[in-house]
């Protein structure tokens, strides 16, 4: 990064990011995010998601600036010493999941994902599921409301709400994670290496429909889906030193209640 680094701020549709916008940009300028070192996205986690899926091609790095009710993929907002605080960022780098998913009608999606990839019962009977790794059979019939494959970034985000694991940053890990299992009971699914190639089959389709989703990217009526981790895909986040990624995401591991 340059000694003054060049900036696209990019912000939510809220009314509070929007005024930081304002703020800002009249402090610093505001580039198109091609022409820019760094973009500033300022909102909350929901954002940032929608500011990696739209920019991340471009291979910046982001900062974000919590504007938002969940800010745990921001730092805290603040006018002052934006240039200071992008000097001695940290970063941390995130590869996402790539998802392909079949369809009824014949149809083969692609989608990204940082957080994580779901798979949900459409209706208000339970999703029958088998999965495989690596080709391999490891559980012939899931009944449950759904199952996920998360990200160590995404772990603590819908992952631990079902109560999957926090995996650790540069952990090359992701976590398989049922949501509400009913069979097999005991079940409460697997930390796995990154490289794994994960495939859902659903055995039930037409009488117990399943749509997939990718962070916020959403294909229904599946009949399969196969995730892996990306090969050529890499995103740069940047924290403040004091309160990175990886400490956030420690610190969660000991809070209670």
């Amino acid at each position: 990064m340059t000694d003054s680094p060049r900036i696209a701020f990019l912000a939510s549709p809220a009314e509070d990011a929007l005024e930081a916008l304002e703020t800002l940009t009249a402090r610093h300028g505001q580039l198109d995010p091609v022409e820019a070192d760094v973009l500033v996205a300022l909102g909350g986690d929901g954002f940032m998601l929608q500011t990696l899926h739209r920019f991340g091609s471009l291979g910046k790095p982001v900062y974000g600036m919590k504007l938002g009710s969940v800010g745990f993929m921001m730092n805290q907002y603040r006018v002052d010493g934006l240039v200071e605080r992008l000097h001695a960022a940290e970063p941390s780098v995130l590869r996402p999941l790539e998802m392909v998913a079949t369809t009824e009608s014949g149809a083969t999606v692609g989608s990204l994902a940082y957080n994580e990839v779901s798979l949900l019962r459409q209706t208000r009977q339970a999703a029958h599921l088998g999965i495989e790794l690596n080709g391999q059979t490891r559980l012939e019939e899931l009944i449950s409301d759904g199952v996920m494959v998360a990200t160590p970034a995404g772990s603590t985000a819908y992952n631990f709400s079902a109560h999957g694991p926090i995996l650790p940053l540069g952990g090359k890990v992701i976590a398989l994670t049922p949501i509400a299992p009913f069979r097999p009971r005991r079940w409460r699914g697997a930390v796995l290496k990154a490289d794994t190639e994960v495939r859902f089959r659903v055995l039930d389709p037409y009488k117990r429909p399943v749509s997939a989703t990718a962070d916020s990217h959403e294909v229904r009526d599946v009949l399969e889906v196969t995730i892996r981790e990306s090969l050529d895909r890499t995103v740069t986040l940047l924290f403040d030193p004091e309160h990175n990624l990886e400490e956030r995401m420690l610190a969660e591991q000991f809070i209670g209640g």
